[in-house]
């Protein structure tokens, strides 16, 4: 784009107009047109211009010389650093729009004098997390500046950010629920609860970091997240707890404030693995006025529940639509002996009306068995080189050791004789394949018992997804308040990821699709606009469910900021 001075000889005299020269897309040629009418000569010299030619002529010189002066800029910052910017966190960044925290958050700091602003900074961390998590010094450097939009905090309002944000974070997922009770229906009748653990390559312990059993088999001090799903399996709570501690309390206590912060009088029935099966757990949430379905092992069954376990007796089938058996399984209702310790340490006997349904599926029975005899065969052959019983490992359960020094002292690196415990050997593989639901609702249907309990694959999913696509350990900050902090940054993430996979997606694009999304979606500066460098495969089905035009291989700067006006 060029300007030049027109002049048109007309009756009255000479006419001045600035024209703009301009690259006509449809007929492929140079075209003109009039920019700005000057009047004609007479009359501007009237006005007081002596020589307006010589004048305007000047005056389109200092035109083209900014238009030549913004290119050359325009080309600079096409090869810097900045160029490239993410716009795929616009999705995200639509659920900000829809939920509009912004209020709140003014609310909720206005004590505290911030020079800047907090709700933008847990926005820019959110998006971070998905586009590229790191650590927090890295995203400051790296990963705000890239992102579309104005992300700029100095290091020390980032962690100064990110400490309140920990110290408020029991607050914050409280209005993120009132925010999204008013978009949605909570459904609270079921629950999903389970906990892991993340841990820190720290050496000491503290307070809040403590070594115990590891999911990743660390020795490194651990931090227990439990985390609660409501029924359509969107987070609807999460606690933090030392990682020496167990999670079995921490669903009495998850739960409690639930109902407390959400007012909710009616039963929820908690839904969890067997690790969180417990006698205290069962008879809290039965004083509560809840229910609970458990899964519980079947190798800490009586005599008389293993054999009716193993009896082949009222089995029925369930077929997938091909015909093939996917599990079979049979119900039993009675009352269950418990046994509860009272304040003095004394057990006395409770008896519980309860539904317990067994399953068998034939593919895990296969898989499971494949794996003891794999373990048995390597103990054998330890047993046989005469291996120390460290060796041994998990196949040491299948094995009883005795020493034969002279002392007659079983130790670690005495010589041992193994003996294979072929009673264990054969139960556990009778038992292979089958697996036991508990439940206080006993109206529930087989069906109903086994879907509502297999939907805790959701929770697993979720600790995947924290610890792998979002990267939420190893954790570098140290203080209380800022683990805190990077936690809720995390849990936020999800939640908004579910939200999206479940509830605006209707669950046909997976939150690992979303994720891909978002970080795909690039783009450079181009001239006045920007060039597209997302891939249309990863782009599209994004553009057709959203009703948006992200294609283009060129997109107007108009264009980018009417997309990140959009609501989720």
């Amino acid at each position: 784009m060029a300007y030049f001075l027109k002049k048109s000889k007309l009756k009255r005299g000479v006419y001045l107009q600035i024209y703009e020269s301009f690259r006509d897309s449809s007929k492929k040629e140079t075209a003109h047109r009039s920019f700005k009418t000057l009047g004609y000569v007479e009359d501007l010299i009237t006005e007081g211009i002596a020589d307006p030619i010589a004048y305007f002529t000047a005056e389109v010189k200092t035109m083209n010389q900014k238009v030549k002066s913004e290119k050359d800029k325009l080309r600079r910052e096409e090869i810097s650093d900045n160029s490239n910017k993410n716009v795929g966190h616009f999705l995200i960044n639509g659920f900000f729009n829809r939920f509009n925290l912004e209020r709140e958050f003014d609310l909720l700091t206005i004590r505290e004098g911030f020079k800047f602003d907090v709700y933008k900074l847990l926005k820019g961390l959110v998006f971070s997390r998905i586009v590229e998590p790191c650590s927090k010094h890295k995203t400051n450097i790296d990963v705000l500046p890239s992102l579309y939009g104005d992300y700029t905090f100095s290091d020390y309002e980032l962690y100064r950010g990110l400490d309140f944000l920990g110290e408020e974070h029991e607050s914050i997922i409280e209005l993120l629920n009132y925010r999204y009770e008013r978009s949605y229906r909570r459904n609270t009748e079921n629950v999903y609860f389970d906990a892991t653990n993340f841990y820190f390559e720290i050496d000491n312990e503290d307070e809040l970091r403590k070594k115990g059993p590891s999911k990743e088999n660390r020795r490194d001090p651990l931090l227990g997240m439990g985390l609660l799903l409501d029924g359509d399996q969107v987070p609807l709570a999460a606690k933090f707890f030392p990682g020496n501690e167990s999670e079995k309390p921490v669903i009495r206590d998850v739960i409690s404030e639930m109902k407390k912060r959400h007012n909710i009088k009616g039963k929820v029935v908690q839904v969890a693995d067997k690790g969180l099966n417990c006698t205290k757990n069962i008879i809290e949430a039965l004083k509560n006025g809840d229910g609970y379905l458990y899964s519980q092992s079947v190798k800490m069954l009586n005599d008389v529940e293993e054999s009716w376990v193993l009896n082949d007796n009222d089995y029925r089938s369930v077929y997938d639509e091909n015909g093939k058996e996917l599990y079979r399984y049979k119900v039993w209702t009675d009352d269950f002996p418990y046994f509860v310790e009272d304040e003095k340490g004394k057990k006395r006997k409770v008896v519980l009306r309860q539904k317990r349904m067994v399953t068998f599926n034939p593919s895990l029975a296969i898989k499971q068995r494949a794996e003891i005899n794999k373990m048995v065969e390597k103990v054998r052959l330890l047993s046989l080189s005469g291996a120390k019983k460290m060796e041994f490992g998990e196949g040491s359960k299948y094995v009883t050791f005795t020493s034969v020094d002279s002392e007659g002292v079983v130790g670690e690196e005495a010589e041992i004789i193994s003996v294979l415990k072929e009673e264990k050997i054969n139960r556990d593989l009778s038992l292979a394949g089958y697996n036991m639901l508990i439940t206080s609702e006993i109206k529930l249907s087989p069906k109903t018992i086994y879907d509502t309990y297999h939907h805790l694959w959701r929770i697993e999913e979720s600790f995947r997804i924290l610890k792998s696509k979002l990267q939420a350990r190893p954790v570098y900050v140290q203080t209380r308040n800022a683990i805190f902090g990077h936690f809720l940054i995390n849990y936020i993430t999800l939640f908004i990821l579910r939200v999206l996979q479940i509830k605006v997606f209707e669950d046909k694009i997976h939150t690992n699709q979303i994720i891909e999304f978002c970080r795909n979606f690039n783009v450079t500066k181009y001239k006045y606009d920007y060039f597209n460098l997302g891939s249309k495969s990863v782009i599209e089905p994004f553009s057709k469910v959203l009703n948006l035009d992200l294609l283009p291989r060129v997109l107007k700067g108009t264009y980018i900021k009417k997309v990140f006006d959009y609501k989720i």
